[in-house]
Order: C-alpha cells, then sequence, then structure tokens
C-alpha cells in the first residue's frame, strides 16, 4: 500500500514537472521579434510569407502589424498636427 502511495506521489510530481518544463518552452517559443517582421513587411513581403520565413504563425505577424500601426498613430511625430505646428516659436 506504501509503495502505491509512494509511486502515484512520484508519478504525479513527474508529470508536474513536465507540465511546467513544457510551459515555460512554450512562453519562450512565443516571443516574437516584431521588428523582424516590420522589416520583412516593409521589403514587401506578404505577412504569410513572412510567416513562413521566420517559423511563426501568420495570427503573430498580424499581431506586430496591429501593434506597430497603434504605436505609429500614438507617436506625436506622427500626428500632421504635430508636425504641422512650429515649436518654440
Amino acid at each position: 500500500m506504501i509503495k502505491r502511495i509512494a509511486l502515484g506521489a512520484a508519478g504525479l510530481f513527474f508529470v508536474t514537472a513536465l507540465g511546467l518544463e513544457l510551459s515555460a518552452a512554450t512562453a519562450y517559443a512565443n516571443k516574437v521579434d516584431c521588428g523582424k517582421v516590420m522589416a520583412e513587411i516593409s521589403a514587401g513581403k506578404k505577412g504569410t510569407e513572412v510567416a513562413k520565413d521566420l517559423s511563426i504563425s501568420p495570427t503573430s505577424v498580424y499581431k506586430c502589424k496591429k501593434k506597430a500601426k497603434a504605436a505609429a498613430k500614438a507617436s506625436p511625430a506622427a500626428s500632421p498636427v504635430a508636425a504641422a505646428s512650429p515649436v518654440g516659436h
């Protein structure tokens, strides 16, 4: 009886450790270099080509494009009003 409990506990520990290892690897695998993605897009490649070349999902390419668009919108230099108004005059 004690052997079964010990084996069960050891098995549970092993499965838990394996699960944590796999989830950590997945977390690191989901890091996408949006700079590279946008460089490829700027070079004229389609999203599916970029995804294939960088071994990422097309969804990741879409997210990078969305993030870049939001950053461009938020940037004061991208605003036509900020570009038209003189600063310090």
